[in-house]
């Protein structure tokens, strides 16, 4: 599903967002209607969340495929049933499978002793192993870390490389450690 999912978004959508004319080169449906709030983080345009935003993204290329997924379903179950087969399935592939959170002491050079936070976020274990890295820094957080996660799965998929996305972040700035 991940792979078809990534083929539809390259063939069908890749030309019409290369050209900027999304909202022109497609059929309007009333699922892409509904999908248009991206983040509910609009009280605080400053500070948009990362997360939320790759989300909204998310539910924006699902809205568009959704009706391509569904005449490419080859079952003998009935139109509604297909419908409702796939949008479960974006349902599941949307969240984040799981996220770690961790606390570690270090000791200094100078004897002191320090706290760290690390966190590691795996966004779906349907394809693995996950792919991903680890971001050192002191801005690191979990929804950054999920974004960042759900991303990799997504960039796999559309280049079909059979990997889940994951990554991992550690708060800390390496410069000032040996």
């Amino acid at each position: 599903m991940y792979r078809y999912f990534g083929e539809l978004l390259s063939r069908s959508a890749g030309s019409a967002l290369a050209s900027g004319c999304v909202d022109s080169a497609l059929p309007v449906s009333s699922s892409l209607m509904r999908v248009r709030r991206y983040t509910d983080a609009a009280d605080k345009p400053d500070d948009p969340n990362f997360f939320k935003m790759v989300e909204g993204f998310f539910d924006r290329g699902a809205a568009i495929v959704e009706d391509k997924l569904v005449e490419d379903l080859k079952t003998r179950e009935s139109s509604e049933q297909k419908r409702h087969r796939v949008r479960g399935i974006l349902r599941i592939i949307k969240p984040c499978n799981h996220v770690l959170s961790v606390s570690f002491p270090i000791k200094r050079d100078n004897g002191e002793w320090e706290v760290v936070e690390g966190y590691r976020a795996q966004h779906s274990q349907h394809r693995t192993p996950c792919k991903g890295g680890i971001r050192y820094s002191t801005d690191v957080s979990v929804d950054e870390v999920k974004a960042l996660a759900s991303l990799m799965t997504y960039k796999c998929a559309v280049v079909d490389v059979p990997f889940g996305g994951a990554k991992a972040g550690v708060k800390i700035n390496t410069k000032n450690y040996s």
